[in-house]
């Protein structure tokens, strides 16, 4: 049984993470090096090494722990609840994300653009298979006529396309809004009127 890591293990393991998460964001895998993630981190290269054996490593652990929070808010899609309410929750806990974690939206939208060589089995898998499972909820609200029948594959896409935009084009929505106007405060009401009136039945 391997022995569990020290506070001091814990602690340089995290730096190194976010040091990698703003290299990796910044300049996606392929332009990404130890010796930057190292720099960013305050740490030596050798050391940043006895943490994590290869660049490959810090990402698959940056994206393992990305994919998890990414999907958690469409699990939470509650089959029981509202179906107005539940879609709206997901709409807000998706824009709460890009406005809480930008960097980590970018790093996995870099991965898409550069064909997910490193997420496709996750991608194949569980969240294909978490898609699938809540297009079914979806469906079902809509065959019993309490929401607007729409497909429910890309109802989900819209969703990801207009959160997920506000953090990874981030300078070009606050160059045009301007006049240091917040884009998630009129993002979140922006999207509930659409919302709201395209899922009315």
């Amino acid at each position: 049984m391997p022995r569990p890591k020290t506070r001091i293990q814990i602690r340089n393991s995290e730096t190194i993470l976010e040091a990698a998460l703003d290299v990796f964001s910044a300049h996606g895998f392929r332009g990404a090096t130890l010796d930057q993630i190292a720099e960013v981190a305050g740490l030596s290269k050798p050391n940043l090494l006895y943490y994590f054996p290869s660049k490959e490593a810090i990402h698959h652990a940056l994206l393992t722990r990305l994919l998890a929070t990414w999907l958690d808010p469409l699990r939470d899609m509650d089959a029981a609840g509202d179906p107005v309410a539940e879609v709206m929750g997901y709409v807000r806990r998706k824009l709460e994300l890009s406005r809480d974690y930008p960097r980590e939206s970018r790093l996995f939208a870099i991965e898409i653009l550069q064909g997910a060589p490193r997420m496709r089995e996750a991608i194949e898998g569980e969240l294909k298979a978490l898609v699938a499972q809540k297009a079914k909820v979806l469906q079902t609200w809509m065959d019993e006529g309490r929401i607007a029948r729409l497909d429910p594959v890309h109802l989900v896409f819209s969703i990801w396309a207009l959160t997920q935009h506000y953090a990874d084009f981030d300078v070009q929505v606050r160059t045009v809004l301007g006049d240091g106007r917040d884009p998630y405060a009129e993002a979140g009401a922006f999207l509930e009127t659409l919302y709201t009136r395209l899922l009315a039945p």
